[in-house]
């Protein structure tokens, strides 16, 4: 997903003379914000799933969670703050409710995660950094949504619907996941239980 808008919504970073630069010229500063932070929540975030990477490296697992966190802090109001800054240019107020349930929705997440792991609770916290994830990831989903069903042009209305469609399916999305690890592990247990008995 993550190459797809790259390639599809964001090329116009290295063309200066693309049409999209005028209309982000406004808020250019925050969205700078935004993307950085964006990015590194983005990008860092899947190392934070690699149990091999967490046991070898403990140290690096909460450096990297720290900055996620950071990230999620700066990118989700900036995300919401672009959003409302877009209605004085002509975006509808319905669109920065929309964003603004994505932005709650990130940060609560990442926070009762953070929360979880400073009391110690390493089940919880990854089951509420899943969920973060999963909520995360719908700045892509929107993007990819959009450009695969050649909706890109099709207004504010439709981009919104989907918005809220991507919304709801991150926290189910998440919970299957959940439910597949669990399923995949009570599984594992069951077999080193049958190895060690036989």
């Amino acid at each position: 997903m993550l190459a797809y808008v790259l390639h599809h919504n964001e090329i116009f970073l290295i063309h200066p003379q693309d049409p999209e630069w005028p209309h982000i010229h406004p808020f250019r500063w925050y969205l700078l914000f935004h993307g950085l932070a964006g990015a590194c929540a983005l990008l860092l975030a899947p190392m934070q799933f690699s149990d091999r990477l967490r046991s070898r490296f403990p140290l690096f697992h909460r450096v990297v969670g720290r900055i996620y966190v950071g990230g999620v802090l700066i990118a989700a109001p900036m995300g919401f703050y672009i959003q409302h800054f877009e209605e004085r240019m002509g975006a509808p107020s319905t669109f920065s409710f929309a964003a603004a349930t994505q932005a709650i929705s990130w940060i609560v997440t990442t926070l009762i995660a953070l929360a979880f792991i400073l009391q110690g609770k390493v089940e919880p916290h990854r089951r509420w950094m899943t969920r973060s994830f999963a909520v995360a990831l719908v700045f892509l989903e929107v993007r990819v949504v959009s450009g695969v069903a050649h909706l890109d042009d099709a207004g504010f209305q439709v981009t919104e619907a989907i918005v809220w469609g991507c919304n709801v399916f991150a926290w189910m999305a998440a919970d299957i996941a959940l439910q597949i690890q669990e399923l995949l592990r009570s599984r594992t247990l069951r077999s080193r239980a049958k190895v060690a008995a036989g």
